[in-house]
């Protein structure tokens, strides 16, 4: 269980001005060790050189304090409100959190940042806290001493941020970020939980990730989009090839995280016997980025293009309560592959002048050939449950990628599908290395008929899903091979009008 972490933003909200302080600082407890000692503070300091501007600092709190991060200077309150900060202030410092977590991305750009007023925003205390929280996570995994206090603290940040309270200040953050910026702030905080994981794992055996990925989920009308982002080091490894990969191949592997957007349609019809309910898929989308820059990845990686692709995606679009639905039915899966079955004959002869037989050779052979999409859809149901599976398949011998390997001879064929798999023109992904699927091309809505008393009321659905990323090899001779696997769960709403 995390520690609770203090109210900044209360604490903030009601320090005196400066004349009142009895100390040379105003400070707060964020964590400590199990001893209680030594600490990190957040902490106002009195400027002795001047007044009119002062800083947050924040420090590990040793018997000689270590300054790990300083904060843009700001002015002091000039109301005559008896307090040190006033709004505008406390807008620039939360301004300058999003900027310092950016800072440790691999974009060190400082992006423009335009949020609404600030009367505007609301639960405004949460969403400063959880920047303040993320900030604090990032400076202990990169510029703390190693040590239990150290540990400790990112262990106790990384259960508050998977907590029910930081999650949902979450979604209220990334929505005010816009889309954009959150995939800034989310590679960001990937790259620091793939660095930290990445110092853990050599001294655990069977070690498991222990950092949730983050997801997110709207309600709209008319419309429901999950968002989800996951380092690949959190991903669960289903099979791998037990030979390791080389150094350099393990840093290009690690240092990416997968992105995906799920955006469903969805319509009500009010009919004289029953309510149908229709969902249909409007975008799915599935990408896996670099967390590190190209030049750190030339230098330490074996090459950007190394890296996994997706190779199979799951939904499942439930219902939670179902005392009211009648039934549900499904669209039609991709069509089966077309098989041409022939029959090939030919008779060779040939002359060797130091043999006086002639040499005739006859042969005579059965060929298929398979038309066959890289990806096939398929829907199914369970109860009241849609399932809906994208499926990648080999085109050389058809089986599903993500439970199977590449054979050894498909490694070395410069020829097969998955080499040179970004640049080719009969790739199954995107340039970038994702895959997008469209509803025009992926399948007919799935619909619900329910019962009439449902007018009026608001219906929750739950939609579960799996990822599973293959790495096989793309530009270099390697037979190490491995697919992992993240799970999401999120809750949407659905109004039941007209």
């Amino acid at each position: 269980m995390a520690h609770p972490l203090p109210d900044v933003f209360f604490w903030i909200q009601n320090l005196p001005p400066i004349s009142e302080w009895e100390t040379s600082s105003m400070s707060l407890n964020m964590c400590s060790s199990a001893s209680c000692q030594p600490c990190i503070d957040l902490t106002i300091p009195k400027n002795h050189h001047s007044s009119s501007k002062l800083s947050f600092v924040i420090i590990a709190n040793f018997n000689l304090p270590i300054h790990l991060w300083t904060s843009k200077p700001f002015k002091p309150s000039s109301n005559t409100t008896k307090k040190l900060i006033d709004e505008e202030t406390i807008f620039n410092l939360f301004v300058n959190f999003i900027h310092a977590i950016l800072h440790y991305g691999s974009n060190k750009n400082s992006p423009f940042i335009r949020f609404p007023k600030l009367d505007s925003i609301s639960n405004l205390s949460d969403i400063f806290n959880l920047s303040l929280c993320t900030l604090l996570f990032l400076v202990c995994i990169y510029e703390a001493p190693a040590g239990d206090l150290r540990s400790g603290c990112i262990n106790n940040l990384k259960d508050h941020l998977a907590g029910f309270q930081s999650r949902q200040a979450s979604n209220k953050l990334m929505k005010l970020l816009g889309s954009n910026l959150q995939e800034l702030w989310m590679r960001s905080v990937n790259l620091a939980i793939t660095n930290w994981v990445g110092e853990l794992e050599p001294h655990q055996n069977n070690f498991r990730t222990p950092c949730p990925f983050y997801s997110c989920a709207f309600s709209t009308s008319g419309l429901w989009k999950v968002q989800l982002y996951c380092p690949v080091v959190a991903m669960d490894v289903e099979n791998s090839k037990s030979n390791p990969a080389s150094e350099k191949l393990q840093f290009s592997l690690k240092y990416h995280q997968v992105e995906g957007i799920l955006q469903f349609n969805h319509k009500v019809l009010i009919k004289e016997e029953w309510i149908e309910i229709m969902v249909s898929i409007d975008n799915v989308r599935c990408d896996v980025e670099k967390l590190v820059n190209d030049s750190m990845m030339k230098e330490r990686g074996a090459d950007a293009a190394e890296k996994h692709f997706p190779s199979r995606i799951c939904l499942q679009v439930t219902p939670t309560v179902q005392d009211q639905v009648l039934s549900l039915s499904v669209g039609k899966s991709s069509e089966n592959p077309k098989k041409e079955i022939g029959m090939d004959k030919s008779v060779e002869a040939s002359f060797e002048p130091s043999n006086p037989l002639l040499g005739l050779k006859v042969s005579a052979g059965e060929s298929a050939t398979v038309s066959l999409k890289p990806w096939k859809f398929e829907e199914s149901v369970y109860g009241y449950s849609a399932n809906l599976n994208w499926f990648l398949h080999d085109s050389m011998d058809g089986k599903e990628v993500f439970s199977s390997r590449p054979s050894k001879f498909a490694v070395l064929n410069p020829k097969s599908w998955f080499k040179n798999r970004y640049s080719s023109a009969y790739r199954p992904f995107t340039r970038q290395g994702g895959v997008i699927f469209a509803g025009d091309e992926y399948g007919d809505k799935v619909s619900w008929k329910v019962d009439k008393g449902a007018v009026g009321k608001t219906m929750e659905w739950e939609i579960r899903g799996w990822i599973w990323l293959t790495y096989w090899p793309n530009k270099r001779v390697t037979f190490y091979n491995e697919t992992r696997r993240l799970e999401f769960r999120e809750i949407l709403h659905l109004h039941v009008v007209a």
